[in-house]
């Protein structure tokens, strides 16, 4: 996954009912978590967690 590209986040992280889709505009390298990965959805939101909660769109 690189920014730009489209990818999902899961509802069991969002806490909402689906899955939500958006443009990734952030990838990062945390020494404690991991790959961090951020998304911006159609309607502003953004949502950022490790990489296990994403998947390409």
């Amino acid at each position: 996954m690189k920014i730009g590209d489209k990818a999902k986040v899961d509802p069991d992280f969002t806490g909402l009912d689906e899955w939500v889709e958006g443009i990734v505009i952030d990838i990062q390298k945390n020494p404690f978590k991991g790959i961090i990965i951020a998304i911006k959805d159609a309607l502003g939101r953004i949502f950022f967690g490790e990489e296990k909660f994403f998947v390409a769109a």
